[in-house]
């Protein structure tokens, strides 16, 4: 059990039969009457935001997120397929979990897998990936103005922005959490 004044940041609880993770808090008190816990709660499997307060002696139980380590093995229909490195068994889940941001990740890339009482709810890609484009304008010698991008499509079959020095066939760094920033050349 965790009580209302121990509140933050990055805690789960559960509340009204759903998990919530706190994003901020604030103890506040007053000069008249009592104190009172202001928050900002995010339905951890629905991802609603939330701001409410909280009486500090109010006691929720603890919400343990499991976060594991798993192996994008490859997609059947609507279905992609993760394996345990320890167990070698295959977990199903289904395209919907799946965050826009999984359009960078390839075959063989170690993702995390949040679930919660056995229930997958979430997926974090790695923050970084290094992918192949494989489709590009060509770069014209001299075209070195700064801050000027073209489109490009990755292997995986995502399109990002590059500088317009970067052809075809080279590796780059893409950072996964900003929709796809190119960052360096691999």
């Amino acid at each position: 059990m965790v009580s209302a004044g121990d509140f933050r940041n990055g805690v789960t609880f559960e509340m009204d039969g759903k998990v919530y993770s706190i994003i901020e808090f604030q103890h506040v008190k007053p000069g008249k009457g009592a104190a009172f816990v202001r928050t900002k709660i995010r339905d951890v499997i629905g991802g609603a935001v939330v701001e409410r307060t909280f009486n500090p002696n109010d006691k929720y139980p603890t919400a343990f997120i499991e976060r594991k380590e798993m192996e994008y093995s490859y997609s059947d229909g609507g279905l992609y397929y993760f394996m345990d490195p320890e167990s070698f068994e295959l977990v199903p889940i289904g395209e919907d979990i799946l965050p826009d941001s999984f359009k960078f990740v390839k075959e063989n890339f170690v993702c995390r897998v949040l679930s919660y009482k056995g229930n997958v709810f979430g997926l974090e890609p790695p923050n970084t990936v290094e992918l192949l484009i494989t489709e590009t304008e060509p770069g014209v010698k001299g075209d070195t103005a700064t801050n000027v991008t073209k489109p490009a499509i990755l292997e995986t079959g995502a399109e990002i922005k590059v500088p317009l020095f970067i052809n075809e066939g080279e590796m780059v760094t893409v950072d996964t959490r900003e929709g796809g920033r190119y960052l360096s050349r691999a």
